[in-house]
C-alpha cells in the first residue's frame, strides 16, 4: 500500500526537485522565507490561503491538497474555528463539499461552535449556496433538537425553502414537516414563514390550509401593526422590519383568503375578503413604497371582482375584464379565469383567445426565487393547458385538444402534481375513442412511466380536500 507524503514532505520534494531554495520559493508563492521555512519545518501552522499559494506556484489543481489538509491540520490538530472559517468556505467555492464535511463533522459534537455553524449556513444560504447550506443546517438542527430554539426553528425555515422545488409531492412533506416549528420563529420571521406556507398549500389546492395559514399571517401582521403605530407603548416597536411593508401582510392575507373562498365555490364570502384588501384607507404609511402597494391591492381587488363575478356566473361583466387584460404584461392567470369561466357556464370565448393568441404561444414561466412563482404559477399554467384541451375537445376541436392536454399532462408528470395528473387522465379517457392512434399510443406511453416511477418509490397522489 503506498503511503501518501504530508503536505509539508510533498512541498520539500517539490523544492529538492525543482532545485529551489526557500528564499526562491517565497518568491514565486509570495510568501516570506520564514513562512516557508516553518511550514516546511513544522513550527508554523499552515493557513488556507498560504496553502492555496503554495498549491498554485507548484503548478497543481487549486484543490490538490484538501483532503490532507483537512486529515493535517483539521482532524490531527486542537480546534480552530478562525484558523478553519476560511478553509470552509475555499470548500465551497471549489465545490469540496466531501472535504467541508469532513471538516464540519469535527466541530459537530462541541455545542460551543453551533452558532458559528448556524452563522456560517446563514451567510451561504444568502449568498445561493444552498445545498451546502442545508447540510449545515440539517446537523445545526440535530445539535438543538431537544431544544425549544429560535435557531431550530429558523434550520427548519430555511430547510423548508431550501427544498421546496417542483415535486408537488416532496413539497408537501417539506410544508408539514416545517408546519410544528414556525410558532418557535421570531414575529417578524413568521411572517414570511405563514405566506410561504400558504403559498406552497395554494399550488396544492390545498384550501383549508390557505386559509388557515393566511389568517394566521393577518393576525399576525396586524398585531405588529398595532405595536408600530401604538403611541402609548413606544419601545415594544419590532426590534427589524419585514421584508415587505406591515400593512401588505395583512392586505395579502385577504387576499389568499378570497382565493381560498372563490376555489370552494363560496363567492359571497371571497366578495367580502376583496372588500377588506380594497380599502387600504386605514394605512398611516405614505412613503413611495407603501403607496405602490396600497395602490396594487387595489388594482388587484378591482380585478378580483371581476373574477369573482365572472364564477359567480355574472357573464356580463366578461368585457370589462378582457379590456383590463390589454393593458397587462402578464395574462396567464386572467387567461386561466376566462377559459375557466368558459367551461363551467359553457360560454364561447374564441374571439377572445384569438385575440391574444401570440401571447398564447409565446407564454414562458417566469423565473424567481419568490415561493409565489416557484409553486402557484406553475400549477397555474398547468391548470390553464388542462382547461384549455376540455375546452377545445367539447367544442370538437380534438387533434388541438389533445396536443393541449399532452402539454398539460407533461408538466403536472414535471412537478409531480397527482391532482393534476388525474385530472388529465380523466379527461383523455373521456375523449380517448377521439384521439388518433398516434396520441393514444403516446399517452399510453406517457402514463406507464408515471406508474412505473411511482410504484417503484411506493409513491402516491395528492388530493384537493
Amino acid at each position: 500500500m503506498e503511503i501518501t507524503p504530508t503536505i509539508r514532505a510533498e512541498i520539500e520534494g517539490y523544492l529538492k526537485q525543482k532545485g529551489l531554495s526557500m528564499t526562491q520559493f517565497g518568491h514565486i508563492t509570495n510568501l516570506n522565507v520564514g513562512t516557508v521555512s516553518g511550514i516546511i519545518t513544522g513550527n508554523r501552522s499552515l493557513s488556507v490561503n498560504q496553502l492555496d499559494r503554495i498549491t498554485s506556484g507548484m503548478n497543481l489543481p487549486p484543490d490538490y491538497f484538501y483532503e490532507r489538509f483537512v486529515e493535517e491540520c483539521v482532524e490531527e490538530t486542537p480546534l480552530n474555528w478562525r484558523r478553519i472559517k476560511p478553509f470552509l468556505y475555499r470548500c465551497v467555492e471549489l465545490g469540496r463539499l466531501d472535504c467541508l464535511q469532513r471538516a464540519v463533522s469535527m466541530f459537530l459534537d462541541n455545542p460551543v461552535y453551533t452558532h458559528s455553524l448556524f452563522e456560517l449556513a446563514e451567510d451561504l444560504f444568502h449568498k445561493g449556496y444552498r445545498d451546502t447550506a442545508a447540510y449545515l443546517y440539517e446537523n445545526v438542527a440535530v445539535s438543538e433538537r431537544k431544544q425549544h430554539s429560535e435557531r431550530l426553528a429558523l434550520c427548519q425555515y430555511r430547510l423548508f425553502s431550501i427544498r421546496i422545488g417542483e415535486d408537488q409531492a416532496q413539497n408537501l412533506q417539506a410544508a408539514a414537516k416545517f408546519e410544528p416549528f414556525v410558532d418557535r420563529l421570531d414575529e417578524i420571521d413568521q411572517l414570511d414563514a405563514f405566506k410561504d406556507l400558504a403559498n406552497v398549500y395554494r399550488s396544492l389546492s390545498l384550501w383549508n390550509k390557505v386559509t388557515e395559514f393566511s389568517y394566521q399571517m393577518g393576525q399576525l401582521a396586524q398585531i405588529q401593526y398595532n405595536l408600530v403605530h401604538n403611541s402609548k407603548r413606544k419601545g415594544t416597536e419590532p426590534k427589524r422590519n419585514p421584508s415587505k411593508p406591515l400593512f401588505t401582510y395583512i392586505a395579502y392575507s385577504e387576499l389568499l383568503c378570497a382565493n381560498a373562498c372563490d376555489a370552494r365555490g363560496e363567492h359571497e364570502q371571497a366578495l367580502e375578503h376583496i372588500h377588506r384588501y380594497a380599502d387600504l384607507s386605514w394605512v398611516k404609511e405614505n412613503d413611495p413604497e407603501s403607496l405602490y402597494w396600497k395602490q396594487q391591492y387595489q388594482q388587484w381587488a378591482k380585478i378580483n371582482t371581476y373574477v369573482n363575478k365572472l364564477m359567480s356566473g355574472d357573464i356580463s361583466v366578461l368585457p370589462n375584464y378582457v379590456e383590463h387584460m390589454a393593458a397587462e404584461k402578464e395574462i396567464f392567470a386572467e387567461l386561466l379565469n376566462i377559459i375557466e369561466v368558459a367551461n363551467r357556464y359553457n360560454v364561447n370565448v374564441d374571439h377572445i383567445l384569438q385575440h391574444f393568441e401570440l401571447q398564447i404561444a409565446t407564454y414562458q414561466e417566469p423565473s424567481s426565487s419568490d415561493t409565489y412563482t416557484q409553486q402557484v404559477l406553475p400549477e397555474e399554467y398547468i391548470r390553464f393547458w388542462y382547461k384549455m384541451a376540455k375546452y377545445s375537445l367539447n367544442k370538437g376541436r380534438y387533434p388541438y385538444g389533445f396536443k393541449c392536454l399532452i402539454n398539460a399532462f407533461e408538466k403536472a408528470v414535471t412537478i409531480n402534481h397527482g391532482l393534476l395528473i388525474a385530472n388529465c387522465v380523466g379527461l383523455f379517457l373521456h375523449f380517448k375513442t377521439h384521439a388518433a392512434p398516434e396520441t393514444q399510443t403516446q399517452f399510453q406511453f406517457m402514463y406507464e412511466e408515471v406508474w412505473e416511477k411511482n410504484d417503484k418509490k411506493d409513491g402516491f397522489l395528492l388530493d384537493g380536500n
